[in-house]
């Protein structure tokens, strides 16, 4: 019988020193009280397996050895999310997966056109005045806070104003400090309570310089990648361009992942810990670029998807992902600085933007405003190809909009060799149709290590052209290749062999990966096609495809069409935006007017819920084809001989 009560060392081969914990412990609580981080891509559900200890001395005992073999368990390898201390032991722990690929965003200079006649006097709610008080004086023993007051009033026609105890703290120092000069730093007409004092971010003693730069920052916190942009306000120029992955990818890969890793223990704290630093992180770069300080930046407007705004804010997300699926809130009124946790003035105001539904948040309605869908004449469609697929399709006149749980197979998890698109990752493949041998580019060179989702896409088109994969996704296991045989997850294709690799094994694409990647594709292309469908509209009358996201920017569009993830259409069609959703709410940071349409938009979309549409299922189980059953819908495959 295991004593429950006995405690055991456990020694990490990274960390500094041994600790000591009770039986039951999970692995992964034992290093993170050593210090010792382990990611945990499926937020600690033990399907991904890419927390694998290698246990050198003692016991554990292993919950599931899912995603191991046996040969695997034999050489001691164990799930740190799966598996509990029972005795004392020693723990190698591999090297974590470094995320190295340069991001896109990441600039020297930001390239974003202001909005044409921007004017800050009227546009942005956030404005600086400089004020000369009279003193106090026998005669005049008003306080410094009427004085302040009236001084607004008198000199720049603000009539009411509100503070927080912290700046009633300061404010007698700030005035005698500038010899009753100051500069006050005011928000005004605030979107969620119009007509409301403006509120004091910050009272500067004496009169700052005309040309001194009004800092904002406009923040996307995406699933896979934060980026921020540092604006200044005066001019509505973003002065600089910062992205880094969400340090929340270690504790989950994927939104229900998160959402299930928060609903433990003190994983909510984590969670929300973790994006804070990666924000913080790049607030502190961005500000370095243009020689500034994070305590000068007075506002910052947050996008996002609704989980990841709830996990911000450690709202509870669990509701997300039972049914009836509803959040907390889909419309935040503004906050603090500090009360969010953000590294900028205390008094900074965070402005989160609205979001639709569960799983169609923030980004998507950024997304519409950037991507100008609003004010559309014709008929468009705007797709975020991700883990959670979300789509919008309308115009000016009217918007609807879904989302399709694709999986996490195009971010290179639920797939044995997948990965994220870090250095040594396939992101494209060409395979001969004669003899099935396949060429491949890995980012940034040399060996590689996995297929990341635009080198699955690739893969998987150019399996089904030349017949390695039939229309269902059935490996071909009689081709005269090597390439073709019987692995431990039944019929694969091998991509690279093991002395071509980084890490000395084989990589590739087994029967079961093809299905995930099936199954993800369908999702989408089912999730555009029964919004038209519900709308009375054939999908031929789409005039335009607009691809939001950072991953839509390596999707190979042919190839995209050939597996039926993308809509069989002209080329000129589809236009790839990047990362709208940052740009949305860097237009709602700068314009006070964009910041109301946001808030409209998101009126105006009509949510249809596909998990309660039957058409949906049936839509799915059609897509669930390479193309499709209905290979009429894909002239141009049907075409290829």
């Amino acid at each position: 019988m295991v004593n429950h009560m006995a405690e055991h060392t456990v020694t990490f081969d990274t960390a500094p020193q041994p600790i000591h914990v009770p039986t039951g412990t999970l692995l992964v609580e034992a290093a993170r009280l050593a210090g010792v981080d382990i990611h945990q891509p499926c937020g600690g559900q033990g399907r991904c397996g890419r927390c694998a200890v290698v246990v050198r001395e003692g016991t554990v005992r292993r919950r599931s050895t899912l995603r191991l073999s046996g040969e695997d368990v034999a050489n001691g390898y164990a799930l740190a999310c799966q598996s509990v201390v029972e005795g004392n032991a020693f723990i190698t722990v591999p090297p974590q997966e470094a995320i190295e690929r340069r991001l896109t965003t990441d600039l020297t200079a930001a390239a974003v056109a202001v909005p044409a006649g921007y004017n800050p006097t009227q546009a942005q709610t956030v404005q600086r005045v400089r004020l000369s008080l009279p003193p106090p004086s026998m005669d005049d023993q008003r306080d410094d806070w009427s004085r302040l007051q009236t001084t607004l009033r008198q000199q720049a026609g603000i009539e009411l104003i509100r503070a927080s105890l912290a700046q009633f703290q300061q404010i007698g120092r700030a005035l005698r400090e500038g010899n009753w000069r100051v500069t006050a730093v005011l928000d005004a007409d605030a979107w969620d309570c119009p007509g409301c004092p403006a509120r004091l971010i910050d009272l500067q003693a004496g009169h700052c310089p005309e040309d001194t730069p009004l800092w904002g920052v406009a923040v996307d916190i995406g699933t896979t990648t934060v980026t921020l942009w540092l604006v200044d306000l005066l001019t509505g120029q973003a002065r600089a361009q910062v992205a880094e992955y969400n340090r929340q990818i270690t504790r989950g890969e994927d939104v229900i992942s998160r959402i299930i890793y928060a609903g433990k223990n003190n994983g909510a704290v984590e969670l929300r810990d973790l994006v804070l630093e990666t924000i913080n992180g790049l607030l502190e770069t961005a500000c370095k670029r243009v020689q500034a300080q994070p305590a000068d930046v007075v506002k910052a407007t947050i996008s996002g998807n609704s989980t990841m705004i709830h996990l911000l804010l450690k709202v509870p997300a669990e509701s997300i992902r039972l049914s009836p699926f509803v959040t907390a809130v889909n419309d935040i009124p503004t906050l603090t600085a500090r009360e969010v946790g953000l590294n900028i003035h205390p008094e900074a105001t965070i402005d989160c933007l609205p979001g639709v539904a569960s799983y169609v948040g923030a980004d998507i309605t950024a997304g519409v405003l950037a991507s100008g869908l609003e004010d559309s004449d014709g008929i468009t469609l705007f797709i975020d190809v991700g883990t959670n697929g979300e789509i919008v399709l309308g115009s000016r006149d009217w918007l609807v909009t879904c989302a399709c749980s694709a999986g996490p197979a195009f971010e290179g998890s639920g797939v044995v060799n997948g990965m994220r698109a870090t250095k040594g990752a396939i992101e494209e493949v060409w395979v001969n149709g004669a003899t099935f041998e396949p060429t491949y580019r890995v980012v940034g060179g040399g060996k590689p290590r996995g297929l990341c989702g635009s080198g699955l896409i690739a893969l998987l088109a150019e399996m089904s052209l030349t017949g390695v994969v039939d229309k269902g996704g059935n490996i071909n296991t009689v081709l005269p290749t090597p390439r073709v045989r019987l692995g431990e997850h039944g019929p694969e294709y091998v991509v690279a062999w093991a002395d071509e690799t980084a890490h000395g094994h084989d990589i590739t694409i087994t029967r079961v990966d093809v299905d995930n990647l099936v199954r993800a594709k369908a999702a989408i292309y089912a999730g555009f096609t029964v919004l038209a469908e519900r709308v009375g509209l054939p999908l031929e009358t789409v005039e335009r495809v607009l691809v939001g996201g950072s991953f839509g920017k390596y999707i190979n569009v042919e190839k995209a069409v050939e597996i039926g993830l993308l809509p069989d259409k002209p080329w000129d069609c589809f236009h790839f935006l990047g990362n709208t959703s940052v740009r949305g709410a860097y237009l709602a940071l700068i314009d006070r007017e964009a910041r109301a349409r946001v808030k409209a938009i998101a009126a105006r979309m009509t949510y249809i819920e596909l998990s309660a549409d039957n058409t949906f299922y049936e839509a799915f189980t059609s897509a669930l084809f390479l193309p499709h059953t209905d290979l009429s819908r894909f002239p141009s495959v049907q075409a290829v001989p």
